[in-house]
């Protein structure tokens, strides 16, 4: 049988991507739709946005469904409406929910007639769409925060964190197999294995991974800002392996519009805490992310946020105008922001960023170090990678390499940036 899979959203359902193509037992992966006896979408459900692109792409394979072709859908959209869905959609022959992915091969094998599938997807076996170089380990799945803009709990359920052991062994596989960068993604990264152990443990985790030599990079994706403590920042600090690179969506800067969002910490709290991290680590990436347009927002509350991005300096930051969400507290909330001014305040927000972006880059140029490999860029004539500054999720831009010799994907070497614009950077290679 010939399988077809087209993953949207974020890495951590590329991870349920993988381990859904890693549990094919007797099939063929194919990149053609057209090929396909089965075809499945992984659909992203978090904002209106990421819904309509998934509706878009169901619809787009259902009309080139033909014969005994089939159509499924599963993740998050299909875990979150799925009865709405089987009634307005009947071009897909099964909706199947994230909470069935402990039976997805019973499921899909008696869809099509075929045992095409083992009975479950296992983190342990998966195809690898980016390479085996720099790889995503999901530590944990849902979240115990209870954000009112947020729909993520209402998909995901709550804090289901893996053990220690489970994910050391998956990332020592991986290592063998040639892995040089570990990606670590959750929900809530920092809060990892709270429902386990009682309290966070990414700490002994990190700990625990650090004891395996050949790794050379441990990136985390996701942190809460209240469990960015003094004690994790002194961990990354003296850890270089695990670099410094701090990716914590604070969502806002106004105190009270936090407490709206029902996020914790203050205005106070963050901008301290972010000074701590420069002061302590002079090489730290800041990355964050913002919603504008947050129902009750003023205007002077928005220029406020301004400031505060002015302040901190965020090497990378991304934003979204608000998105009204079914069932999340915030769908109740009274003075919502009209779309043309959330529209506005986000391309205002993103044009100052952009000359802050461009000012971090400068301070790279003449600088020496090392770069992830990614691949050839034809049009350009370079290589292309990344440092340790740069999350492999193509949000952060990338590194232009002049190259003295012909490089490898996944091959680290060291560069001198020597240009820069507002989201890249271009460098020489230096011959150690």
């Amino acid at each position: 049988m010939k399988i077809y899979l087209v993953s949207l959203g974020c890495s951590k359902n590329l991870v349920d991507s993988e381990m859904i193509l890693g549990a094919i037992e007797n099939g063929q992966i194919v990149t053609d739709a057209n090929e396909a006896d089965l075809m499945i979408v992984n659909t992203c459900g978090f904002i209106e946005a990421a819904k309509e692109e998934a509706i878009k792409t169901i619809l787009d394979l259902a009309d080139i469904k033909k014969g005994n072709q089939k159509l499924v859908v599963v993740g998050c959209l299909a875990q979150r409406y799925k009865k709405e869905l089987e009634s307005s959609m009947p071009e897909v022959d099964r909706f199947l929910a994230i909470s069935e992915y402990n039976k997805l091969g019973e499921i899909l094998n008696a869809l099509t007639n075929e045992h095409a599938f083992t009975d479950t997807i296992n983190p342990l076996k998966r195809v690898l769409s980016t390479g085996n170089k720099s790889v995503y380990v999901k530590i944990s799945e849902g979240c115990n925060n209870r954000c009112a803009y947020c729909a993520i709990p209402l998909i995901r359920g709550n804090l289901q964190s893996r053990t220690i052991e489970s994910i050391y062994e998956e990332v020592l596989e991986l290592v063998k197999s040639g892995a040089k960068e570990i990606n670590l993604i959750s929900q809530d990264t920092t809060n990892y294995g709270f429902d386990l152990y009682k309290k966070p443990a990414i700490i002994p985790l990190l700990e625990k991974l650090l004891t395996i030599k050949d790794i050379k990079w441990i990136r985390m994706l996701y942190l809460y800002p209240t469990l960015v403590t003094d004690e994790f920042i002194s961990f990354i600090k003296n850890n270089p392996k695990v670099l410094p690179y701090f990716d914590i969506p604070v969502q806002h800067s106004e105190t009270r519009v936090l407490k709206s969002m029902l996020r914790r910490g203050t205005k106070e709290e963050y901008l301290a805490m972010f000074k701590k991290i420069r002061q302590e680590i002079p090489n730290s990436v800041l990355r964050t992310t913002m919603i504008v347009g947050f129902p009750t927002e003023t205007e002077e509350e928005f220029n406020d946020l301004i400031e505060f991005v002015k302040e901190v300096q965020f090497d990378r930051l991304g934003a979204f105008p608000y998105s009204k969400e079914e069932d999340t507290k915030a769908y109740e909330y009274e003075d919502q922001i009209p779309e043309k001014i959330k529209n506005q305040r986000y391309s205002e927000l993103m044009e100052v960023q952009k000359w802050i972006s461009l000012a971090q880059n400068k301070k790279h140029l003449n600088q020496i170090e090392e770069v992830f490999i990614e691949g050839y860029d034809e049009e350009m004539l370079m290589y292309y990678g990344r440092s340790y500054a740069h999350a492999p999720d193509d949000i952060d831009g990338c590194i232009y390499v002049a190259a003295l010799e012909e490089l490898q994907v996944g091959q680290i070497i060291k560069a001198k940036i020597v240009d820069c614009d507002f989201y890249t950077l271009t460098a020489e290679q230096v011959l150690e």
